[in-house]
């Protein structure tokens, strides 16, 4: 169900906060926001980490996070029900900073959005706890900042394991 706050724009200020709390509408998908929302902002994460630097990345997914908690507190106290499925900036988020831990590489940013996903949707532990108990902006960003970051430590384990199996593979070889 749409809010009624996205449905209407009062000015251009509240249309560009909307185009970022939705990641450029991405957010309005009818099916799967936040999985849209996620391929969405993996091109943007690639060609950052890649042409600028991983540590880039991390900060900016940082920064937009503080940006997108004070807009979304702001949103909230005007009546728009919390976490509401529209706002996908979230996941960008989350997202950047699974990338900025295992690496812009393909397999770096497929493993990542499957983990991001996984750990989004599943929402196991302290994840889950801050999806229901944390309200305002932070309930909004934190689980998919958590859900991210421990994308991104399963990704690096996943990743030094099949390096350690391949050095094995090839010292078997000898």
């Amino acid at each position: 169900m749409r809010t009624h706050f996205f449905n209407t724009f009062s000015n251009s200020r509240d249309f560009f906060k909307k185009c970022f709390l939705t990641l450029f509408f991405s957010g309005l998908s009818p099916k799967a926001p936040g999985t849209f929302g996620t391929l969405v902002a993996l091109p943007f994460a690639w060609a950052i980490s890649h042409y600028i630097a991983p540590s880039t990345l991390l900060l900016l997914a940082l920064l937009i996070s503080v940006i997108a908690v004070k807009v979304i507190n702001d949103y909230e106290k005007e009546g728009m029900e919390h976490d509401c499925s529209e706002i996908v900036i979230d996941e960008l988020a989350g997202v950047w900073i699974s990338v900025a831990m295992i690496g812009s590489h393909l397999f770096g940013i497929a493993l990542s959005f499957v983990l991001f996903r996984l750990f989004d949707i599943w929402k196991p532990s302290v994840i889950g706890r801050i999806d229901r108990e944390v309200k305002g902006g932070w309930g909004v960003m934190g689980d998919d900042l958590l859900a991210g970051f421990f994308a991104g430590l399963l990704g690096l384990m996943i990743i030094g394991g099949i390096q350690r199996i391949e050095s094995l593979a090839f010292l078997l070889e000898f």
